[in-house]
C-alpha cells in the first residue's frame, strides 16, 4: 500500500493529474495493475485514499504538536502549531495543487471537514490548558485559527517557496496567530 501511495504521489508530481493513470502508478510502484486493483477498484478510489492519507497526516501533525505543547504559553503554542503545520504542508508543496484539485473533483468535503474538526479539537484543548491563556470561547478561537491554517497555508503551497520565503511565511503566520490570541486575551481583561 505504501509503495502504491508513494508511486501515486510521484506520478502526480511528475506527470500531473490529467496524465495520471493506474498503469503508470502500478509501473512506478513495481506492482501489476491487477495488484493495484486488488486494493483500489478504480483511479478515483486510489486518489480518495491518497487524499485521506494526506489530510490525516495534517490532522496528526496538529494533534501531536498540541499534545506536545499542553501547558505552554499561547505564544509558544501559536509558534509551534504554525511551524508544524507549515512544515507538513511544505513537505508536499509540489503536489499540493493537485491534491486540492483531487479534493474538488472527488467531493472530499467530509474528509476535509473531519480533518478540520480534529485540528480544531486539538487546538481548543491546547488553548484551554495554556499556562497564560484564558479565553471566553476557546472553541470559536480554535475554529478561527484552524480556518486560518487550512485557508491561508495552501496559498503558500500552490507555488513552491524558497527556504527564505518559507521562513518568512512562517514568521508572518506566527505573528498573525500570536496577535490574534493576545487580542482575545485582552478581550477577557476588558470584559472584567
Amino acid at each position: 500500500m505504501d509503495a502504491i501511495f508513494e508511486a501515486t504521489i510521484q506520478v502526480l508530481s511528475s506527470d500531473g493529474l490529467l496524465r495520471l493513470n493506474t498503469t503508470r502508478i502500478a509501473r512506478r510502484a513495481g506492482v501489476s495493475v491487477g495488484t493495484l486493483y486488488q486494493y483500489f477498484p478504480n483511479k478515483q478510489a486510489l486518489l480518495f485514499a491518497v487524499m485521506d492519507q494526506h489530510l490525516a497526516m495534517l490532522a496528526d501533525t496538529i494533534e501531536k504538536t498540541c499534545d506536545g505543547n499542553l501547558g505552554a504559553t499561547v505564544e509558544t503554542l501559536a509558534a509551534a502549531v504554525v511551524k508544524a503545520y507549515l512544515q507538513a504542508k511544505m513537505a508536499q508543496a509540489e503536489i499540493s495543487p493537485a491534491l486540492y484539485r483531487i479534493a474538488s473533483e472527488l467531493d472530499a468535503r467530509e474528509l476535509i471537514d473531519s480533518t478540520v474538526r480534529r485540528s480544531t479539537r486539538a487546538i481548543e484543548t491546547a488553548l484551554s490548558g495554556a499556562s497564560d491563556g484564558r479565553f471566553v470561547d476557546t472553541n470559536l478561537i480554535a475554529q478561527t485559527l484552524t480556518a486560518a491554517l487550512y485557508g491561508t497555508v495552501p496559498a503558500f503551497c500552490h507555488k513552491v517557496l524558497s527556504p527564505a520565503d518559507g521562513t518568512e511565511a512562517e514568521r508572518q503566520l506566527t505573528i498573525m496567530f500570536r496577535s490574534y490570541l493576545v487580542a482575545q486575551q485582552r478581550g477577557i481583561a476588558e470584559i472584567r
